[in-house]
């Protein structure tokens, strides 16, 4: 793919440990972060997905991932799709 063409990427993420009802500290701080980047945000039952062009979610996910563990996070499984 060239410099010129915008790429889309969706990374979904689950943040462990899970915590019954609302979301945790931890999740809640990822979540945060990627709405605080202008992410699309998408909260699941299992899972978060955040989409936008490469560049802006790429930058984000180290942001969210280290929120993450710096709120409490025991693991977190990240997968990126380019589309």
């Amino acid at each position: 793919m060239g410099h010129d063409v915008v790429v889309e990427i969706s990374a979904e993420f689950t943040i462990e440990p899970f915590v019954e009802g609302a979301p945790g500290p931890h999740v809640r701080a990822a979540i945060d972060v990627a709405e605080a980047a202008g992410l699309a945000v998408d909260v699941g039952p299992f899972g978060t997905a955040v989409s936008g062009e490469s560049e802006s979610v790429l930058e984000t996910v180290d942001a969210v991932v280290r929120a993450a563990i710096d709120h409490g996070a025991t693991r977190v499984s990240l997968q990126l799709t380019v589309t």
